[in-house]
Protein backbone atom coordinates (compact mmCIF):
# COMPACT_ATOMS: atom_id res chain seq x y z
CA UNK A 1 0.00 0.00 0.00
CA UNK A 2 3.24 2.48 0.17
CA UNK A 3 3.05 3.14 -3.66
CA UNK A 4 -0.33 4.19 -3.42
CA UNK A 5 -0.92 3.10 -7.02
CA UNK A 6 -2.25 0.17 -9.32
CA UNK A 7 0.14 -0.78 -12.45
CA UNK A 8 -1.11 -2.15 -15.45
CA UNK A 9 1.81 -4.50 -16.69
CA UNK A 10 1.12 -5.38 -20.67
CA UNK A 11 3.54 -8.14 -20.85
CA UNK A 12 5.04 -10.81 -18.73
CA UNK A 13 8.04 -9.28 -18.90
CA UNK A 14 7.45 -6.48 -17.52
CA UNK A 15 9.00 -4.02 -20.16
CA UNK A 16 5.73 -2.21 -20.85
CA UNK A 17 3.73 -1.11 -17.87
CA UNK A 18 1.49 1.74 -16.95
CA UNK A 19 0.52 3.75 -13.76
CA UNK A 20 -3.65 3.55 -14.22
CA UNK A 21 -4.93 4.90 -11.23
CA UNK A 22 -2.38 7.20 -8.42
CA UNK A 23 -3.17 8.26 -4.75
CA UNK A 24 -5.27 5.45 -3.24
CA UNK A 25 -4.29 3.07 -0.68
CA UNK A 26 -5.30 0.02 -2.65
CA UNK A 27 -5.65 -3.20 -0.38
CA UNK A 28 -7.27 -5.15 -2.82
CA UNK A 29 -8.68 -5.05 -6.18
CA UNK A 30 -10.83 -6.90 -9.00
CA UNK A 31 -12.32 -6.96 -12.29
CA UNK A 32 -16.12 -6.85 -13.69
CA UNK A 33 -16.84 -9.06 -16.71
CA UNK A 34 -17.74 -5.01 -18.38
CA UNK A 35 -13.66 -4.30 -17.27
CA UNK A 36 -14.36 -1.89 -14.52
CA UNK A 37 -12.13 -1.92 -11.83
CA UNK A 38 -12.79 -1.94 -8.23
CA UNK A 39 -9.87 -0.80 -5.34
CA UNK A 40 -10.34 -1.31 -1.56
CA UNK A 41 -9.26 1.74 -0.30
CA UNK A 42 -8.44 0.56 3.14
CA UNK A 43 -6.89 3.89 4.43
CA UNK A 44 -10.21 5.73 3.54
CA UNK A 45 -12.34 3.03 4.22
CA UNK A 46 -14.14 2.84 0.83
CA UNK A 47 -14.25 0.65 -2.35
CA UNK A 48 -14.10 3.09 -6.10
CA UNK A 49 -15.19 2.03 -9.52
CA UNK A 50 -12.84 3.20 -12.64
CA UNK A 51 -13.86 2.12 -16.24
CA UNK A 52 -10.59 1.08 -17.95
CA UNK A 53 -8.77 3.90 -19.65
CA UNK A 54 -10.37 6.82 -17.53
CA UNK A 55 -9.14 9.14 -14.76
CA UNK A 56 -12.68 9.73 -13.13
CA UNK A 57 -14.10 7.14 -10.28
CA UNK A 58 -16.94 6.64 -8.50
CA UNK A 59 -17.39 5.43 -4.94
CA UNK A 60 -19.25 2.16 -4.52
CA UNK A 61 -19.10 1.64 -1.04
CA UNK A 62 -18.15 3.47 2.11
CA UNK A 63 -16.98 6.78 1.92
CA UNK A 64 -18.67 8.28 4.95
CA UNK A 65 -15.90 7.73 7.62
CA UNK A 66 -14.72 4.70 9.38
CA UNK A 67 -17.62 3.20 11.46
CA UNK A 68 -19.69 0.48 11.89
CA UNK A 69 -23.05 2.02 10.51
CA UNK A 70 -24.16 0.34 7.32
CA UNK A 71 -23.25 2.95 5.02
CA UNK A 72 -19.27 2.90 6.61
CA UNK A 73 -16.60 -0.02 6.43
CA UNK A 74 -13.70 0.20 8.85
CA UNK A 75 -10.64 -1.11 6.82
CA UNK A 76 -12.29 -3.49 3.81
CA UNK A 77 -9.49 -6.04 2.63
CA UNK A 78 -10.18 -8.70 0.27
CA UNK A 79 -13.87 -7.39 -2.50
CA UNK A 80 -16.24 -9.55 -4.79
CA UNK A 81 -18.51 -8.15 -7.45
CA UNK A 82 -20.94 -10.95 -8.99
CA UNK A 83 -22.69 -11.16 -12.15
CA UNK A 84 -25.39 -8.65 -11.12
CA UNK A 85 -22.87 -5.87 -10.16
CA UNK A 86 -23.11 -6.54 -6.33
CA UNK A 87 -20.47 -6.03 -4.43
CA UNK A 88 -19.11 -7.95 -1.38
CA UNK A 89 -16.40 -6.57 1.08
CA UNK A 90 -14.23 -7.96 3.64
CA UNK A 91 -14.69 -4.94 6.17
CA UNK A 92 -12.03 -6.77 8.56
CA UNK A 93 -11.93 -3.97 11.13
CA UNK A 94 -15.66 -4.42 11.61
CA UNK A 95 -15.48 -8.41 12.05
CA UNK A 96 -18.49 -8.71 8.98
CA UNK A 97 -18.66 -9.11 5.54
CA UNK A 98 -20.86 -7.05 3.65
CA UNK A 99 -23.21 -7.19 0.66
CA UNK A 100 -23.70 -3.68 -0.91
CA UNK A 101 -25.81 -4.04 -4.37
CA UNK A 102 -25.50 -1.59 -7.68
CA UNK A 103 -25.90 1.69 -6.94
CA UNK A 104 -26.96 0.82 -3.16
CA UNK A 105 -26.16 4.21 -0.46
CA UNK A 106 -25.60 1.43 2.70
CA UNK A 107 -24.99 -2.24 2.32
CA UNK A 108 -26.33 -5.25 4.92
CA UNK A 109 -24.48 -7.78 6.36
CA UNK A 110 -24.34 -10.87 5.16
CA UNK A 111 -21.69 -12.59 7.33
CA UNK A 112 -20.36 -11.57 10.96
CA UNK A 113 -21.21 -8.41 12.39
CA UNK A 114 -21.70 -9.95 15.92
CA UNK A 115 -18.41 -8.65 17.09
CA UNK A 116 -14.52 -10.70 16.91
CA UNK A 117 -15.12 -14.32 17.80
CA UNK A 118 -15.13 -18.08 16.86
CA UNK A 119 -18.62 -18.69 16.89
CA UNK A 120 -20.56 -19.58 13.31
CA UNK A 121 -21.85 -15.99 13.54
CA UNK A 122 -18.70 -14.02 14.34
CA UNK A 123 -15.86 -13.12 12.27
CA UNK A 124 -12.23 -12.32 13.06
CA UNK A 125 -11.25 -9.87 10.67
CA UNK A 126 -11.99 -11.55 7.36
CA UNK A 127 -9.41 -12.14 4.70
CA UNK A 128 -11.54 -12.95 1.92
CA UNK A 129 -14.93 -13.44 -0.01
CA UNK A 130 -16.32 -14.90 -3.09
CA UNK A 131 -19.23 -16.05 -3.65
CA UNK A 132 -20.73 -18.85 -6.18
CA UNK A 133 -23.40 -19.06 -8.77
CA UNK A 134 -26.01 -19.94 -6.32
CA UNK A 135 -25.30 -17.27 -3.79
CA UNK A 136 -23.27 -18.88 -1.21
CA UNK A 137 -20.46 -16.98 0.34
CA UNK A 138 -17.12 -18.41 1.19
Amino acid sequence: MENKRVIRYFDQNQTNQQIIISNIHCCRLTIDKNGFIYVSDYENNEVRRWKQGDKNNDLVAGGNGQGIHLNQLNGPTFIFIDEEYSLYISDCENNRVMKWGKDAKEGIFVAGGNGQGNSLKQLSCPQGVIVDHLGQIY
